[in-house]
């Protein structure tokens, strides 16, 4: 390179990794199958194509031109970003869109570019931008935001999430622009041409408008202009004048350009406040000064609201008016057909559509003639649209159709009648902020719009907005502080740099500038670093200037919009010129002459640099004149992490002026062309800081020996003379600003200018650094004149605290060794000698070479200035830390907010955890630390504080790791950075996190756990948050069920049940199995009937038949069970439809497997048999559907069969989603749908199950559909509709449901009459009317329900009382209210009088009153259930009702129910236990009945009171009540008793076995199941379909949801269990007479999840595990603990106090229940998965039930055999930490080259064998640590003593623990015998050698120089350890000591430990008879 180029490169750095760039979509669209569509493109006139933002359209040939070669392309690009946290995963992400094409790629340096996504939309794309919408949450306030694309076209947006959503959102207007904001788009509005030229006074249109999600609606923006003339009033954005050039997130702000004034204004964009939202929205009282005029409210909104192609590019011309082409706005193709007519008498034309399609006007302009109608007369509310899409603007005027054009001066009331609208409300609000001032007397012309406006900030941190001036070749940089306040920001100042182009480099905070000239030049911020050499482009100014005229004129360009595509033309005529001189006030002189042109060469010798863009991190794009792009990127500041970190700290201590010159200095020589490698980084750094300190560097030896691999950059380098001629000002300027120059201002004048000196200025002292041959000078100076001198004491400091900082790093150690070679160099020479001390102790191999230091003259040292916060003594973390631990006071240390993290969260932990100060960490920080502030350069400011030694009682231990391991975690402290932390510093904060641990609070973070190594914690954390994820079970654990093997099998509807827990729960049998053979109903049933003799082969097919119709009775009562034993057990996949299992009623006959059928017309099959059962088949299936699913509308809606015969599946299918919660996600359209439909069936369901889903929500819509179906709740008016009967059954069931608990009123006294509901005339009530009573007495029991007396504001209705008369009869009293019409004419059919009839009311009136009082132990009202107590009222009761009484009077005596067989047997009444007298008349059948009756009554109501809780007392009780009546039961067969007394025998059978399930509800009692099965095999004549259904629900509740889920007793469940296990069964599949069959199916409501499955956190499979459940006591029982082996259901939360997860195999872990039950309802809710660890050395309980091979059952005997008996290869068995594993593997096993190093073994599997046992493996490199220091030492190769302070920590904290006394050994993580050993061995290697070497410290001690020589290494091992301070002058006060108590008089005020000062004691006492009698000491005391 010649030696000319060199002139230019002085300070020049070098762009590296230069490559050609092309976009990369530019070459996908070449292969895009929708290549550009020529045709389309032809069509379009220029103006369209070029999206013109600048004040003119492009107009002229050359564009023209041009448009025919290029197509319209335009890119961007930005810094890709990943959820992944590591910085590798750096890359670009490249928009590009052209023609209709968007194609999203990304690519980085290692990677090649790939397409991410691609876009292909149907016009040409105006505009493709990345923007974020947030979208709100439904939950909580916090937003989501959605990353999207967003792609512009003509007339809509798309927009395009990362998730997958797309959206299409219509655009109302034209948009000239988009703009991506924080809070979503920013759309500016087109404006027409005529609208800028006229601007009547009448309010504008708004012209911006912001969109904040794709689905809300396009919203105007309202401003807040700053100004005190306008008492910035709020108002519409209407200024059409207003552009905005720039957007920006972060800060939220907005640039935008006046055209009419020329200045740029920032706002800040915010939401808008309520008060601006109304003062805009109101109507205004005078027209003219409203902030959006008068009538834009009707024209705009009906515009906006409307998708309109008013100003379609076919419509109008360049200039906007319309051309009459036939597409021109009115007619077109908008549902609104109006235009305005503009001319300057503003008259307005409407057209009613009819007319004509097309106005031949001059002046027709669309939006402009509405945005300046200023007719007075329209006064509307402000904007909006109810009426959306429809309003037409052309309701004929009132004079008719006289013509198109209403007269000039009618008003536009007249024309236009304007509907009523709605407004649309503003969302977002611009409030101004800074405006360019306008320099007075300036032309208007000076200035223009900015064509790029960027942010940037440089290197101290300041930040400045820039906009550049292309005109003018001007950058104006504001600069910008935030406020406290966020939203405002304070713009000090502007600068002006010239440049023809820039763009920010955002990673390395700096900004590249391309000159007029057009070299590139680097700025960080407003400072100018230094010029960019970028290989191959040579500067301009060499290859143009000899071609092009020199014009004297200043050249101003043409004006032309800044758009990214016209960029290459717009720049023609500005790029070549050699130096526009800008800020001439003269005129301008355009040249706009073909003759300019003309002059140019196009065809220069080298390229030069057009533009720039593009810039991404440090990348940048340059475009070249030739048309070729090239991708550059800026070098950073720093490589190295130490000298960064350096240059951090010398950032944050310097002003900031002096700190910006030596970055500026720093950059320049590090970056210089062929700049240094890596690894020189440092030697160059040491290099320029000292020279900039005034060091010579070339004269200290190990400076100068600092290698490095080439001379000296030329930057350091001196500068050859120039030739005169070449030089330019700005050389000078470098020069100037190369001196610190305001320190030289006031520095003595002789030494600035006597430069002979050698070693004033630094080009003449830096040229020693060539010439390594110039002799040292004697005297080694400092030159006082460097920029930096002044601040050494300070800088020094800062490293000082930065070196200590890397000391508590185990990474950046090794670093902290370069750097004391520095530190060691600057306290020499400030004469610091305790810090060169202390560099010597940590460093004694290295510090002890040098020597050499420099003088600084006393006069100069004045000059320094000594900042405050510098001590004398140097501030050592280690012994700071020591200290803590030992108990001593210490001042606070001192760290640097920012730089030294790591000290700070050290020095704070041991304040909180060490000392106990609990408010370490919030209000005691400065008693700890001391921060570091810049300012600090003047005298002391605060005197400094001692710490108080009345530190606050220490708090537990335990609350105190807890504290500190929650801090920690709030700080982001991870187990990595733990890692990093030396072993002895790290340890306290081991042992907290051990405690932890150990007891965990059961409510951290997911964090904390990770930090204390619980993942059982952090994976039950993690799934609190992810709740709303999809069932939780797919995310982390496989309890999918597993594929079923045969694929022929038959879908029988019960694979879905988890067998993976099932297998845990009842792992000895195959109990699953079996009931799903039970429960199944899809495979043909088996016929077994023998074919006697004597039958023939007919009759013998009719007894087949018969038989199999027997078997369908059982069968089609399955489902019903089948129902709860699948429940929730399934996740439907959102694309399949739900798969019904099929109700299969054919049967199979034995011998030849012929199929037998009930529709061959042998027998009589009663009529719609199948119905209810199919129903009850289609709820079976829709219950599988877990509550978690996701599941919508659609699915709903798919799921409907095509078939009519499955109607009633779908209807159970309906009523099942409605019991899990899913029917409230249809549509309100579908549900009316099915319901007109008229198909009784689905009604049922639907109303039944919606009222379910919205259960005690008095759901107002709900309310009027169940309203409609229930006559009594309809207007006595009404019209009478046909509801079928079962349809108002279910309606009421529904009221109960949607009031229930709620004491409704007015549904409660409707209801009450509705129980005794008479007969009416006709057919009307008369059928069934059993079950509509019931219904209504249900409902009345759940709208009331457990409200006992207190019914607020009931009591006139008397309720119990009017009960009570339902219930045993008596006169009817007359109809109350509103239906008293109804019930005037009497039945036809029935006659019942004026009685009530209590056949009918009975069981209504009964349930009701138990519901009412439920559990409220109102004795009164149970008095009244009491059965009769003489014979002859036992005759008036059904026995039935005695069953009712007695449950109901059961459960209101709620407290009173016992689980033993006395309390059953105590319901029964006195007379019916005596002795008969035989004499009496008594029907022994009816006592028996009753009896039976009134047991089973009880048994059901002890059944409820023990649901879900397995009682065995309970069971025992029912079980041994059940064995009897089946005793009973098998006499009863043989006897020849009646039908009926086996019918009641049956019925209390069922009943008990109802109350026993119920009690054993999901653990699968195996009795249980026995008697259902004993019961299923039973299918005589006299079991029929209503006996079957009560034994398969029976089954299904004992195995409810698959054993995952139990009962529970809340009221509501009582309620539900109630309706549901009514006792009277249904005889057969078609009678509802006494109660709805689909009821049975509420009992889900009582269903409650309370399984726990322990899963093991590593291998995710469930597993056994302990628990332990302590119960909260209760009148009947204290408090209680029980062991249970999970996984096992839990009982009810709120009877337990605490859940506890028990050792010894796995990690404790414990639910305190006291507290909140939240968090484990939580879990239950998700599959009950609850996460275990297992403790390393366990196995689990299936893998060793008994606990025998686990590594601690050998060591029980002996304590110490353990270590002996410990085999390193058995480790696998007991631990699966892979770390452990290979740790045994390959340190633990003898192999050939370690023979000879057995006792190392032994060590090693010692240690493994410690960690492993005390269960902290991460101890194991700790102790290896320690091993590792104790034997360096010994040998007696350590070169630096760090190991010692590390061990010396060690030792404190074991001490600290001992002092406390023997009770916290168990506490401390160093357990073994393993400590004492190690310190004993350290001990003897330190005292043999201070025996032998005891001169060695007593020269230190004297403070004379040390040899170089392994004594001194010791000697700094000895100091250390022993917590020797600095002795300098020490030894003079400890020399003359004559006894023992002299020198501990002395020494204690150095502080040295008692226990260190007798190591001490036979140097100082020096004589022989003190040696001995010392020698007596137990040196080896602790």
């Amino acid at each position: 390179m010649s030696e000319v180029v060199y002139e230019e490169t002085a300070t020049m750095i070098a762009a590296g990794e230069l490559q050609s760039f092309v976009p990369f979509g530019r070459e996908h669209c070449r292969n895009h199958p929708n290549a550009f569509n020529l045709q389309l493109r032809e069509l379009q006139p220029a103006s369209e194509l070029w999206a013109s933002d600048g004040a003119a359209g492009l107009v002229g040939s050359l564009q023209e031109v041009s448009l025919q070669e290029r197509e319209r392309e335009f890119w961007q690009l930005r810094k890709g970003c990943k959820g992944v946290k590591e910085e590798d995963m750096e890359f670009e992400e490249e928009l590009y869109a052209a023609g209709n094409v968007v194609v999203w790629s990304q690519g980085s340096r290692a990677q090649a570019s790939s397409v991410y996504k691609a876009f292909t939309v149907d016009s040409p794309v105006q505009q493709a931008l990345w923007c974020n919408f947030a979208a709100p949450h439904k939950k909580n306030d916090e937003e989501e935001v959605e990353l999207t694309v967003c792609i512009v076209q003509s007339s809509c947006v798309n927009v395009h999430t990362m998730t997958g959503k797309d959206f299409i959102s219509p655009l109302p207007f034209q948009v000239s622009h988009v703009w991506a904001t924080k809070f979503g788009l920013l759309m500016e509005r087109k404006n027409t041409a005529n609208d800028a030229q006229f601007s009547p006074p009448g309010e504008p249109l708004p012209t911006v408008f912001s969109m904040l999600h794709p689905l809300d609606e396009i919203a105007p923006v309202v401003c807040k202009p700053a100004g005190l003339f306008e008492g910035s009033r709020v108002q519409y954005v209407s200024d059409s004048a207003m552009k905005i050039v720039f957007t920006c997130c972060q800060p939220s702000i907005v640039v935008s350009y006046d055209t009419v004034q020329g200045i740029h204004s920032v706002w800040t964009l915010r939401k808008v406040t309520h008060d601006e939202r109304s003062t805009v929205l109101r109507c205004p009282a005078e027209p003219v000064g409203t902030p959006l005029g008068l009538m834009a409210s009707g024209f705009l909104t009906s515009h906006l609201r409307n998708v309109s192609r008013l100003d379609s590019p076919g419509g109008t011309g360049p200039s906007g008016h319309s051309l009459g082409t036939g597409t021109s706005a009115v007619g077109s193709s908008s549902p609104l057909h109006y235009s305005a007519l503009h001319s300057h008498q503003s008259r307005i034309v409407t057209s009613s559509p009819g007319i004509h399609s097309r106005v031949h006007s001059p002046s027709i302009s669309n939006m402009a003639a509405l945005s300046r109608a200023h007719s007075p007369g329209m006064a509307a509310p402000s904007f909006s649209g109810v009426a959306r899409f429809n309003t037409s603007l052309h309701s004929p005027s009132p004079r008719g159709h006289h013509g198109l054009l209403a007269s000039p001066n009618s008003t536009i009331n007249e024309t236009v009648l304007v509907p009523e609208m709605e407004p649309i409300i503003p969302d977002l609000c611009m409030e101004q902020l800074w405006s360019e001032a306008v320099t007075a007397g300036s032309n208007r012309e000076m200035s223009s719009q900015a064509s790029k406006v960027f942010l940037t900030s440089d290197l101290c941190e300041n930040h400045y907005l820039c906009f550049l001036v292309e005109s003018h070749q001007q950058l104006r940089c504001v600069k910008f502080i935030e406020s406290n306040d966020t939203s405002q920001l304070i713009f000090p100042s502007v600068t002006t740099i010239s440049a023809k182009d820039a763009e920010p480099l955002q990673s390395i905070d700096a900004m590249l500038v391309l000159e007029a000239c057009g070299s590139l030049v680097l700025y960080t911020g407003i400072t100018r670093v230094s010029k960019v050499f970028v290989p191959g482009l040579l500067s301009p100014s060499f290859s143009l200037t000899n071609h092009l005229p020199h014009r004297s004129t200043p050249v101003e360009t043409v004006s032309t919009p800044s758009n990214a595509g016209s960029r290459h033309l717009q720049r023609l005529d500005e790029d070549a010129m050699p130096s526009p001189v800008t800020g001439l006030k003269g005129p301008n002189i355009k040249h706009h002459d073909a003759s300019f042109l003309e002059d140019y060469t196009f065809q220069p010798a080298t390229p030069y640099i057009n533009a720039l863009r593009d810039p991404v991190c440090n990348r940048v794009t340059l475009e070249l004149s030739i048309g070729t792009m090239l991708r550059i990127s800026i070098p950073e500041i720093a490589t190295s992490d130490l000298v960064r970190k350096c240059l951090e700290a010398i950032r944050f201590i310097l002003p900031k002026e002096a700190a910006m010159k030596v970055l500026v200095k720093w950059y320049n020589i590090y970056n210089a062309p062929g700049g240094p490698s890596a690894h020189t980084e440092w030697s160059l750094f040491v290099t320029c800081f000292m020279t900039l300190m005034g060091y010579n560097t070339e004269r200290l030896t190990w400076t100068r020996n600092l290698h490095f691999e080439m001379p000296l950059s030329p930057v350091i380098a001196a500068k050859k003379a120039r030739p005169s001629d070449g030089g330019s000002d700005e050389d000078w300027d470098y020069l100037m600003g190369s001196h610190y120059h305001r320190q030289m201002n006031f520095l003595p004048v002789a030494t600035s200018l006597d430069a002979s000196d050698g070693n004033s200025t630094l080009t003449s002292e830096t040229e020693g650094l060539c010439t390594a041959s110039s002799p040292p000078s004697p005297s080694l100076k400092l030159d006082s004149s460097a920029p930096l001198f002044p601040h050494i004491p300070a800088l020094f400091y800062v490293l000082h605290l930065l070196y200590q900082e890397l000391q508590l790093d185990e990474l950046q150690r090794a670093r902290a060794s370069s750097l004391v070679c520095l530190l060691q160099q600057l306290a020499r020479d400030l004469q610091l000698e305790e810090y060169v001390d202390l560099y010597w102790r940590d460093y004694p191999s290295i510090i002890s070479g040098f020597t050499e230091s420099c003088l600084i003259d006393q006069a100069l040292i004045g000059q320094m200035q000594r900042p405050s916060f510098m001590r004398p003594e140097p501030p050592c973390v280690f012994s700071w830390l020591s200290s803590c631990l030992r108990g001593e006071e210490s001042p606070p240390f001192p760290y640097l907010p920012g730089i030294c993290q790591r000290t700070r969260l050290l020095v704070v932990s041991y304040a909180l955890y060490v000392i106990g100060d609990e408010n370490a960490t919030s209000t005691d920080v400065s008693k700890y630390l001391a921060k570091l502030s810049a300012g600090q350069k003047s005298s002391a400011t605060e005197p400094q504080i001692r710490r108080q030694s009345s530190v606050k009682a220490m708090s537990s231990s335990e609350n105190l790791a807890e504290q500190l391991v929650v801090w920690l975690t709030s700080q982001g402290f991870t187990l990595k950075d733990l890692e990093s932390v030396p072993f002895g510093v790290a340890l306290p904060i081991r042992e907290a996190i051990y405690r932890c641990r150990e007891q965990p609070c059961s409510d951290w973070s997911e964090e904390v756990c990770l930090l204390i190594g619980r993942q059982d914690l952090t994976k039950q954390a993690h799934k609190m948050t992810l709740a709303k994820s999809k069932a939780s079970v797919s995310s982390g654990l496989s309890l999918e069920p597993p594929a079923t093997t045969e694929p022929d099998e038959e879908e029988d509807g019960m694979s879905d049940i988890v067998q993976e827990v099932t297998g845990l729960i009842w792992s000895q049998d195959l109990r699953i199995q079996e009931v799903r053979r039970l429960l199944q109903s899809s495979r043909p049933v088996r016929v077994s009937v023998v074919q006697l003799p004597e039958v023939s082969d007919h009759e013998y097919i009719e007894e087949k038949e018969n038989k199999l119709l027997q078997l369908c009775q059982r069968t089609m009562a399955l489902p019903v069970g089948r129902g709860l034993f699948t429940l929730f057990s399934y996740h439907p996949v959102p694309t399949e439809p739900l798969p019904v299992p099929k109700l299969n009623l054919t049967g199979r006959a034995l011998p030849r497997n012929t199929v037998v059928d009930l529709n061959s017309g042998n027998i009589d099959v009663p009529p719609n048999m199948t119905s209810w059962p199919s129903f009850h088949n289609g709820v079976a299936a829709g219950l599988k559907i877990a509550p978690a699913s996701q599941v919508d509308s659609a699915w709903i809606a798919y799921n409907k069969p095509k078939s009519p015969e499955l109607a009633n599946e779908y209807a159970g299918f309906l009523m099942a989603l409605g019991l899990n919660g899913h029917l409230t996600k249809l549509a309100t359209l579908n549900i009316h749908d099915y319901l007109t439909k008229g198909h009784e069936m689905t009604s049922i369901g639907l109303l039944l199950g919606v009222s379910s889903a919205k259960l005690g929500t008095m759901d107002m819509s709900i309310t009027r559909l169940l309203g409609i179906h229930i006559p009594a709740l309809l207007p006595p008016t009404s019209t009478e509709l046909d509801v079928p009967h079962n349809v108002q059954v279910a309606a009421v069931i529904g009221i109960g449901l949607v009031y229930q608990g709620t004491g409704h009123r007015h549904n409660a006294e409707v209801l009450l009459s509705e129980i005794g509901r008479p007969p009416g005339p006709e057919m009307e009530y008369c059928t069934d009317r059993e079950s509509y009573s019931l219904a209504a007495g249900l409902a009345l029991g759940m709208v009331c329900l457990g409200h006992g007396s207190n019914l607020i504001g009931m009591t006139d209705l008397n309720v119990p009382e009017q009960l009570y008369q339902y219930m045993v009869g008596g006169h009817r009293r007359a109809q109350a209210g509103a239906n008293r019409e109804r019930h005037k004419s009497p039945s036809y059919q029935i006659k019942e009088g004026d009685t009530i009839n209590v056949d009918v009311t009975c069981p209504g009136a009964t349930l009701a009153l138990a519901m009412i009082y439920l559990k409220t132990n109102n004795r009164s009202i149970a008095d009244w259930l009491k059965p009769p107590d003489t014979l002859f009222l036992l005759d008036f009761i059904k026995p039935e009702f005695l069953l009712l009484r007695t449950l109901a009077r059961c459960i209101i005596m709620w407290d009173e129910i016992l689980p033993n067989t006395i309390w059953v047997k105590s319901n029964i009444p006195q007379i019916m236990r005596g002795t008969f007298d035989p004499s009496e008349d008594i029907n022994m059948e009816t006592m028996a009945q009753a009896q039976d009756y009134i047991t089973a009554g009880a048994c059901l109501a002890l059944g409820l009171r023990f649901a879900g809780s397995a009682n065995s007392d309970a069971f025992d009780c029912l079980y041994s009540l059940a064995r009897t009546h089946m005793t009973i039961m098998s006499f009863a067969g043989t006897a020849a008793v009646g039908a009926h007394t086996f019918y009641n025998l049956q019925t209390c059978l069922s009943m008990i076995l109802l109350a026993m399930s119920m009690v054993m509800s999901g653990t699968g009692n195996l009795k249980v199941l026995q008697l259902c099965r004993f019961f299923h095999k039973r299918t005589g004549g006299e079991m029929n379909y209503g006996f079957h259904m009560a034994h398969h629900m029976a089954l299904g509740l004992l195995f409810l949801g698959g054993g995952r889920y139990t009962l529970s007793t809340s009221n509501s469940a009582i309620a539900a269990l109630l309706c549901a296990l009514y006792p009277h069964f249904p005889a057969h599949s078609t009678d509802n007479r006494y109660h709805l069959q689909a009821l049975r199916h509420l009992a889900v409501l009582a269903a409650e999840p309370r399984l726990l499955v322990p899963v093991d956190v590593d291998s995710l499979k469930p597993c056994y595990a302990l628990l332990e459940v302590t119960y909260k006591e209760t009148k009947w029982y204290d408090e209680t603990t029980v062991e249970l082996m999970a996984p096992t259901l839990l009982p009810e939360l709120q009877l337990l106090k605490r859940v506890k997860v028990k050792g010894p195999r796995y990690w404790e872990l414990s639910v305190d229940l006291s507290k909140e039950t939240q968090h484990l309802k939580s879990i239950l809710s998700r599959d009950g998965v609850l996460y275990v660890k297992l403790r390393a050395g366990q196995l689990p309980y299936k893998d060793d039930p008994q606990g025998w091979k686990s590594l601690l059952a050998t060591t029980v005997n002996h304590r110490n055999s353990g270590v002996k008996a410990f085999k390193p290869e058995a480790i696998s068995t007991f631990t699966s930490e892979p770390a452990l594993v290979s740790f045994a593997e390959l340190f633990c096993k003898t192999s050939e080259g370690m023979k000879h190093r057995e006792d190392t073994l032994v060590l090693f599997s010692a240690m493994l064998y410690e960690c492993v046992t005390q269960e902290c493996p991460e101890m194991l490199p700790t102790y290896i640590a320690i091993e590792q220091a104790v034997s360096a030492l010994r040998r007696g190769d350590l070169l630096q003593t760090f190991p010692l302070w590390q061990l010396r920590l060690v030792v404190e904290l074991w001490d600290s623990r001992m002092q406390r006394g023997p009770a916290n050994r168990r506490d401390t993580l160093l357990t073994s015998e393993f400590l004492p050993v190690m310190k004993n061995a350290v001990d003897a290697t330190l005292d043999s050698w201070l025996k032998e070497n005891s001169s060695v410290l007593g020269t230190y001690m004297k403070g004379e120089a040390l040899s170089k020589d392994t004594q001194s290494i010791m000697l700094a091992c000895f100091l250390v350890y022993r917590s020797i301070p600095y002795l300098k002058n020490a030894h003079t006060q400890l020399e003359g000591c004559s006894s023992l108590g002299d020198l501990l008089l002395r020494s204690s005020q150095l502080g040295i430990p008692l226990r260190d000062l007798l190591r001490l004691v036979p140097v100082f006492l020096g004589s022989a008879s003190g040696q001995h009698t010392l020698l007596g000491f137990p040196l080896q005391a602790f």
